[in-house]
């Protein structure tokens, strides 16, 4: 893409991202995904209704009467977006290519996470990890990041979202919020890594698809080309027996992403190019407050 072509999308998307989140996720965003956990603030005298757990038996001794501890919430968070970076990605029938809608769902969390401080980091995954940006703050930071969402080429085009996973959990000390985008269509078994990843971090899976892929669409003898392995193929897609199967396979492969989802205690969300993202965010955001 060229520069001044690129740069007009980004500002696209940076008007249309930043917009949603200071209007529409203000507040949600912080709610929903909580910081490390209870920091040390100061210490004050005890008053009636007090825990008493909560005594600080070193202070207290030291002034003959009871002081308890204070805690404040300790906020900032690191924000880490796994983004699929497969040939598939470049799919899309009705209002825009799924690569587009996870590029403009990752700004808005992006900026929702610059508006409450936090650092925000990216991997960029096909089959092996194609790019990781470090956790870091501020608009800048986020700009290079949306730049990196609209132009990045992989250099592999097949998926493999357990090796992505594994490369986060030894990549990042500390616990992390982490959003894993991909349309999940992944010849391997992912629900191990899922499970230990969000053991030690917070791990929300964002499938985004397109509603073609869901089933085959009566048009005669076509041909088709798998976009991770390059394999193309004739389809009959007027026998019925072929778009059944295909439905079939396809209700399956979502029952088995739904099981790892549960079975790995995630929280998740499925996303149709052509529905509105924002309703799904908030649904998401709702469930987690």
């Amino acid at each position: 893409m060229e520069t001044s072509e690129l740069l007009k999308k980004v500002r696209q998307i940076e008007i249309k991202t930043r917009g949603l989140s200071r209007n529409i996720f203000a507040g949600q965003y912080h709610s929903a995904f909580k910081g490390r956990g209870m920091a040390f603030s100061e210490v004050r005298e005890y008053e009636f209704g007090d825990d008493i757990r909560d005594i600080d038996w070193n202070v207290t001794a030291r002034y003959s009467k009871p002081y308890i501890k204070i805690f404040e919430e300790e906020r900032e968070l690191t924000l880490m977006l796994l983004i699929d970076v497969s040939g598939s990605r470049n799919f899309g029938t009705v209002e825009s290519l799924k690569k587009d809608m996870v590029a403009e769902i990752a700004a808005t969390l992006a900026f929702s996470a610059l508006q409450n401080n936090d650092k925000i980091g990216v991997i960029f995954f096909s089959d092996r990890i194609e790019k990781f940006i470090p956790p870091k703050k501020g608009r800048k930071h986020i700009l290079y990041i949306i730049r990196e969402l609209i132009d990045f080429e992989p250099q592999h085009a097949n998926t493999d979202v357990g090796q992505a996973l594994k490369y986060l959990t030894n990549a990042i000390k500390k616990r992390c919020t982490t959003f894993v985008f991909s349309d999940y269509i992944d010849k391997g078994d992912y629900q191990d890594a899922l499970t230990i990843a969000n053991r030690k971090h917070d791990v929300v899976a964002i499938q985004v698809y397109d509603n073609r892929e869901t089933e085959m669409p009566k048009v005669g003898i076509v041909k088709v080309k798998d976009a991770e392995n390059g394999i193309e193929k004739y389809v009959d897609t007027s026998s019925f027996k072929v778009r059944t199967a295909y439905k079939h396979w396809w209700e399956k492969r979502q029952a088995e992403m739904h099981n790892a989802f549960k079975r790995s205690r995630v929280d998740a969300v499925s996303i149709r190019t052509d529905e509105d993202y924002v309703k799904a965010l908030i649904g998401l955001f709702n469930i987690r407050s």
